[in-house]
């Protein structure tokens, strides 16, 4: 792979570097790690990027999309996917965005809610097509008590599990869909295999359980996600070994047509499998003390790697760059170079001599980057996103800020 250093001086800083070999191998041992009938899910939202999303497709059958937005639909058919590789997720679907991705080709949509169901079918029904839907789950109860935690509370996310067989009439008769089944996300992270061995087994054994109880045989069942991966700090990513053993047994048990498909089985991913092969470049403006405090200020902050600020999931920003060194150095603060005082990278990161001029790369940042940042705020410069595979640089491209009126002109 071509050095850092060289590619900050072509293309300058901040700037993302991704790794198409490193996508390829957590694809890879993603799927490996998973019984050979079960589909992956990769969720757009970790990193939309084409050439990320063109390689995650591969040339398998194995490997989908997760969309939540018509901007992730435009992104995942410029990559190569079709219509009918992709789920479309999320609470607010509007008519407008179900329209446009009925009329590309989707057609397996998750639900939240009766009223997102009917919605759903309505905008099937004006272009005389039928959708199918994945009633998403949120479980009252889980089997990781580690881990963040995605459903057991008042959720806009899912119909609750304890209501869910009463709406049974409501949910399986509404025009313009068919309930293929159901669309569980428990928990992101966790931290070890063995929670998300047991956080499996019990979504599975739950799926089953409604299934008997709406009386609908499912043709598709995704369980989820919650693949572990850092964030922005040294570390590998885990191999799963015992997975995918345990996974066919729970489905053996459960679901004991699911082989043949019946019904068909999914998990998701984001993190796991774009995190490591993304490196963020920025570069050191100045270093300065104050009261006690040694502040190194870089040209890139939360508005290029925010870490879904303000989402309070994977908040706050904590980055270990290459550079630092555990036990050595004065500790510094990391500050990008916003009007805010909220603009932290990292606390008490030790740096040996930082000075202007230098760079500085965090690592494991491929995911929840520049699309998950405060990335209009001041309207500084998008940091340019480097894809490269081996010795060859594939693209190097940076998202526009660009104002437009939806009459023409500007109102005066």
């Amino acid at each position: 792979m071509i050095g850092h250093t060289e590619l900050a001086k072509r293309f300058g800083t901040p700037a993302y570097v991704y790794d198409l070999d490193r996508v390829r191998a957590a694809r890879r041992d993603l799927l490996a790690a998973l019984p050979d009938a079960m589909h992956v899910f990769y969720a757009a939202k970790a990193n939309p990027h084409p050439e990320i999303l063109r390689e995650m497709r591969g040339r398998g059958d194995r490997c989908r999309a997760e969309i939540s937005s018509v901007g992730e639909l435009a992104a995942a058919l410029e990559a190569g996917f079709s219509g009918a590789d992709i789920l479309y997720t999320g609470p607010g679907k509007t008519d407008e965005e179900l329209t446009e991705a009925l009329a590309k080709g989707v057609r397996l949509f998750s639900v939240e809610s009766p009223g997102d169901l009917r919605r759903v079918g309505a905008a099937a029904g004006r272009l005389g097509v039928v959708a199918d839907c994945l009633l998403r789950v949120n479980s009252v109860s889980a089997s990781a008590t580690t881990s963040i935690r995605m459903t057991g509370v008042p959720s806009q996310f899912g119909f609750d599990s304890e209501t869910l067989p009463a709406l049974r009439e409501e949910v399986t008769g509404v025009p313009g869909t068919n309930v293929a089944g159901l669309h569980f996300f428990p928990l992101s992270n966790a931290e070890d295999e063995a929670s998300l061995i047991a956080e499996f087994r019990h979504t599975i054994e739950k799926a089953a359980e409604l299934q008997e109880r709406l009386g609908v045989r499912f043709r598709f069942v995704d369980i989820g996600g919650g693949f572990s991966a850092p964030y922005a700090v040294t570390g590998e990513r885990p191999v799963y070994g015992g997975l995918r053993e345990a996974l066919g047994d729970a489905l053996d048990t459960h679901f004991p047509g699911w082989r043949d498909g019946g019904p068909r089985i999914a998990c998701e991913s984001g993190r796991y499998l774009v995190g490591d092969s993304g490196t963020l470049l920025v570069g050191v403006v100045n270093v300065k003390e104050s009261r006690g405090r040694r502040f190194v200020i870089l040209d890139g902050g939360i508005n290029t790697f925010g870490g879904m600020s303000g989402l309070g999931r994977i908040l706050p920003v904590s980055v270990q760059p290459d550079e630092a060194v555990p036990g050595t150095g004065e500790p510094a603060m990391l500050v990008g170079p916003l009007c805010t005082p909220g603009d932290v990278l990292g606390r008490d990161v030790a740096l040996v001599d930082p000075a202007p001029g230098d760079l500085l790369t965090v690592p494991n940042a491929g995911a929840y980057g520049v699309t998950a940042s405060l990335l209009m705020f001041l309207g500084r410069p998008a940091p340019a996103e480097v894809v490269v595979r081996g010795p060859e640089v594939v693209s190097v491209s940076r998202i526009e800020h660009l104002r437009t009126y939806v009459h023409g002109q500007a109102l005066r």
